[in-house]
């Protein structure tokens, strides 16, 4: 009988390794039904785009799926599923866990009826748990499947968390990773500081989801002398929204970082990559546009019909069309418009 707690040795080595993980958005008719179409045709995307895994049922795919109205969690984890089983190669199946223990448990279960690897843990919404109490929740949901810890900032639902909070995290045996989206250097340098001085620090990988500072994230090494020892730890990879558009492009980046390319060229197109994610998320207006950015820019290049979201309230805030357009003129290398047109092309010629 298989353990679904014990992560399989290739997803293992790849997480280890650092991947390029998507979170993935939902494609939807203007009556709010899923476009299935077109959300599979995001998800061959992506693999065609060259990914080393994808996450669904996060974020960026709306939290409003769990509703009960609309009920999408489980079709939009098969959809995606059902893409990548098919691929040749190993691609890291990432589902996004939240809510209270029954919610949370019950929502690994379905994650590995379709066969996902590691469940990405939302604090979000259970901010009346004491940091004790989530440290309880978070062991109930590993007992079940391998764990990716989630540091979400405050600004998208998330809440501030301590140091001895993520020392704590750090020790569940099943934590395989964690992403660290604070969007805050001082509570990025807790987790990196808290898993280097766990007894796990070899085991956990850290993935960037601080979309204001992706690049320089993965360059940085982190170093602290600990117990006589000089330990060094880095972001092995990411797991981000902003991977969702101009994802070719953002590959190749990410190639480049993890082949140790000239460092000082690859920090002055970080501070580019950041300019294009504060379009997208909408960093002036509190990350209100973040979900309706990322439908736009998948809308102008064919990839989605149009950027209709669960939430009527997600939607482009005044002058966020204008700044999409402004870093997509300013930075055309860095987006992807030439490999979609063909990978469009291709995908009407197989239909």
């Amino acid at each position: 009988m298989t353990d679904h707690t014990i992560l399989q040795p290739g997803i293992r080595t790849a997480l280890q390794q650092g991947a390029f993980i998507p979170a993935h958005p939902l494609a939807l008719h203007e009556d709010l039904t899923i476009d299935e179409e077109t959300q599979r045709r995001l998800t061959r995307y992506y693999l065609a785009c060259g990914v080393g895994g994808l996450a669904v049922g996060v974020h960026t795919t709306q939290f409003e799926i769990r509703q009960p109205a609309f009920n999408y969690l489980e079709p939009v984890l098969r959809l995606a599923a059902e893409e990548i089983d098919r691929q040749q190669r190993t691609i890291i199946k990432v589902a996004g866990i939240c809510g209270p223990a029954p919610q949370a448990t019950k929502e690994a279960g379905l994650a590995l009826k379709y066969g996902y690897h590691l469940g990405l843990l939302s604090m979000g919404g259970l901010n009346a748990l004491s940091e004790k109490e989530l440290i309880q929740h978070a062991q109930q949901v590993a007992d079940k499947i391998p764990l990716f810890g989630f540091y979400l900032q405050p600004a998208v639902g998330g809440r501030v968390l301590s140091y001895e909070f993520w020392k704590a995290f750090c020790e569940i045996k099943n934590v395989m990773a964690i992403k660290v989206a604070a969007f805050n250097r001082y509570q990025t340098l807790d987790v990196v500081r808290a898993v280097c001085e766990s007894a796990r620090a070899e085991e956990i990988a850290l993935y960037t989801g601080n979309d204001d500072n992706i690049v320089a994230d993965l360059l940085t090494p982190y170093r602290f002398t600990i117990g006589g020892r000089n330990i060094e730890k880095r972001f092995a990879g990411g797991l981000l929204g902003h991977y969702s558009v101009w994802t070719r492009a953002s590959v190749s980046l990410f190639s480049q970082i993890k082949a140790a390319a000239d460092a000082d060229a690859l920090l002055a197109t970080g501070v580019a990559v950041t300019d294009m994610n504060a379009a997208v998320f909408d960093a002036s207006h509190q990350f209100k546009g973040s979900i309706a950015g990322i439908h736009e820019v998948l809308r102008r290049g064919g990839l989605m019909r149009g950027r209709w979201c669960l939430n009527p309230e997600e939607k482009l805030s005044p002058g966020q069309a204008d700044e999409i357009t402004r870093v997509i003129q300013q930075y055309p290398h860095l987006t992807d418009t030439d490999f979609v047109r063909a990978f469009l092309e291709k995908e009407a010629g197989l239909s």
